[in-house]
């Protein structure tokens, strides 16, 4: 079992580097992309010359850069813009598929990545799109598709699933601990501590170096990190009492405010993004 993950995960790392070069080499304005990376799964540090459109189907993607965390959970994308370093961990057995787009202006000092709600169109052209792939240069139906799936694209509804990281390199592991095994004990001053500060100097430095209050961040994290077991079919009242809240309804609030619906209307309807 362990030669073949070690043999999985060199081919899978083949199959990032040929698809960076088949990117790299092509002159189309437009390529689209389809993979199916397993649990575990890292892709390293990189980036494009062209905007991405990451397009999650199934499972839930985590998108890593410098200074925030980005969670892909079913039935969203992220923009990232053309030239910004990021790495992708798998977070389960995952079906996605990419847009790639030369941009037609400048890149703006203020473009960010941003995670946004794909729509049925946007999922169907996108299929279709991924089907056509392999027809002849000036195919009619490839070239409408692709033009229409971009207009779609540029009408996504964004979602505030991006999650604030501090740069300091303390506070930033104190920050992944918590993603990793939320917790309803975690406190302002016990964080405060464990940093040798004063909570007066923790939640500025911390305000200062995420943009967001500490009760606040701790909130968003705590929905940012249940969406893979949300995805996995798991109870919500388990999920939440896990993760901190007191009651169902105090994280179905706070989930509505992050994702626009409650979790068993995300459980249904995004869960099941994948239908061919």
């Amino acid at each position: 079992m362990e030669k073949h993950s070690e043999q999985l995960l060199v081919t899978l790392g083949d199959s990032h580097e040929r698809n960076m070069r088949w990117m790299e080499e092509s002159d189309a304005d437009v390529l689209v992309h389809s993979s199916e990376p397993p649990l575990g799964h890292i892709v390293p540090w990189h980036h494009h010359r062209r905007t991405q459109l990451l397009c999650v189907f199934s499972g839930v993607v985590l998108v890593l850069t410098s200074r925030r965390r980005w969670m892909i959970p079913p039935g969203h994308a992220l923009f990232i813009p053309v030239g910004l370093e990021h790495a992708i961990e798998i977070l389960s057995d995952v079906s996605m598929k990419s847009v790639y787009v030369t941009p037609r202006s400048p890149q703006s000092d203020d473009d960010a990545p941003r995670v946004v709600e794909v729509t049925d169109l946007a999922r169907s052209l996108l299929l279709e799109a991924v089907r056509l792939g392999e027809a002849p240069v000036g195919n009619r139906k490839a070239e409408l598709v692709l033009s229409l799936l971009i207009e779609e694209i540029s009408t996504l509804e964004e979602r505030p699933l991006g999650l604030p990281f501090p740069s300091e390199r303390r506070m930033a592991a104190l920050c992944r601990d918590y993603l990793a095994s939320p917790t309803p004990n975690a406190r302002l001053d016990d964080w405060a501590e464990k940093l040798a500060m004063s909570r007066r100097t923790f939640t500025r430095q911390f305000r200062k170096e995420t943009g967001v209050s500490f009760t606040t961040w701790r909130q968003q994290a705590s929905v940012f990190s249940c969406l893979p077991q949300l995805a996995e079919g798991q109870p919500v009242t388990n999920i939440a009492l896990e993760a901190g809240y007191e009651s169902v309804a105090a994280f179905t609030t706070m989930f509505r405010r992050m994702l626009g619906t409650s979790p068993r209307t995300y459980m249904i309807s995004r869960c099941s993004f994948d239908r061919q």
